[in-house]
């Protein structure tokens, strides 16, 4: 494997984390900052590192695009790491540069009245949302031109909505790293959640695809 496809999926999954939890974590714009500074960040990584690894940032998409079968399961084991790595690095940075964890973060959590059978459904519907999008804008025979426009649009609108109900992760990865500095216990929502939403969608998509 490539160190460079690594390197891009981890840089990229380290500025998801680094802007994305960090907005939440300053509270710069509440809910539509959160939305559009995840949005955005995935628009541009999109454009940077879409033609070096596929810019996937999110073990879930990787998971989808394994099933799929256009990515073998060593790279994306490899890939997984390489996020997972990513999003660890910037909430350390962001611990220290916020003077700890009294911020949270960026921590994503079910709201109070929000059970964890409901977080898992509603995570793995909007990350369901979300892959579809992203199968079938890059990885038919031609990648969509606004691939990455969609994607970031796209993620934006389902933080919109399930931001205030779960923190609306969507990506394990974006999750692990706030969860290392505060604390495990419901992390394994933002791991089932988003799987299960990930397999869907490449269901979905083989099945539309079949000829």
């Amino acid at each position: 494997m490539k160190y460079k496809k690594l390197l891009a999926e981890f840089i990229g999954t380290f500025a998801l984390v680094f802007i994305g939890a960090g907005t939440v974590a300053v509270g710069v714009g509440g809910l539509l900052g959160a939305a559009f500074a995840h949005g955005l960040v995935i628009v541009s990584i999109a454009y940077a590192y879409g033609s070096i690894s596929g810019a996937y940032l999110n073990p879930a998409v990787t998971f989808a695009i394994a099933l799929k079968g256009n990515l073998d399961w060593n790279r994306a084991l490899g890939y997984v790491a390489a996020q997972l790595l990513g999003g660890a690095a910037a909430a350390a940075l962001l611990f220290y540069i916020l003077g700890g964890a009294a911020s949270g973060l960026g921590a994503t959590l079910p709201a109070e009245g929000i059970g964890d059978l409901q977080a898992v459904v509603l995570e793995a519907v909007l990350t369901f949302f979300l892959v579809n999008v992203i199968l079938f804008t890059t990885q038919g025979k031609q990648e969509t031109p606004f691939a990455g426009l969609a994607i970031g649009l796209t993620l934006a609108a389902l933080i919109l909505m399930g931001g205030p109900l779960t923190g609306a992760s969507l990506n394990p990865a974006r999750s692990f790293g706030p969860a290392l500095f505060t604390g495990f216990g419901q992390f394994w929502i933002y791991v089932l959640g988003p799987l299960l939403g990930a397999a869907l969608a490449a269901g979905v998509y083989r099945a539309f695809r079949r000829k």
